[in-house]
């Protein structure tokens, strides 16, 4: 007779191999029966409850609706208060003024700012130091006066 070919290690070996291919097939169906793929679109969806948390059930009706009315509801920027002529009408000191370039600035003396001033804003010949009354709009880069009159 004989001797078998398959030693004690190659039958280990093969245990072994069976062993792992079951493992890996069980893990295969556990990942399958876990997973959430085809279960549709009502699981996929998240709910933020009255403290910003995110929920899976959805909140509940109780009937506490807020009720407000479409006047108080604000879209873009608040609304500007118009001022009156008075109000807008500023004093201030020519601080800086270049002649050749026909731009200064202004010292506002209510706030301190300084304002940017050019030629075409002003009535008459302007000079250093000269206390100025003018108005403030809305420049390219920032405030500037406008309507400058010699005070």
């Amino acid at each position: 007779m004989s001797r078998s070919t398959e030693t004690f290690s190659k039958k280990d070996r093969e245990k072994k191999r069976l062993q792992k291919r079951n493992e890996k097939e069980q893990k295969k169906q556990e990942r399958k029966s876990e997973s959430k793929k085809g279960q549709g679109f009502d699981s996929m969806i998240g709910y933020v409850d009255e403290y910003g948390r995110l929920t899976d059930t959805p909140p509940a009706e109780k009937g506490k609706k807020a009720i407000v009315n479409l006047e108080d509801i604000v879209l873009g920027a608040t609304m500007r208060i118009e001022e009156s002529p008075e109000e807008r009408l500023r004093t201030g000191t020519i601080t800086f003024f270049n002649e050749s370039k026909g731009y200064g600035f202004i010292r506002d003396t209510a706030s301190g700012q300084s304002i940017f001033v050019h030629i075409n804003a002003a009535t008459y010949q302007m000079k250093e130091n000269d206390k100025v009354t003018f108005e403030i709009v809305a420049g390219q880069k920032g405030p500037a006066a406008a309507q400058v009159r010699k005070a």
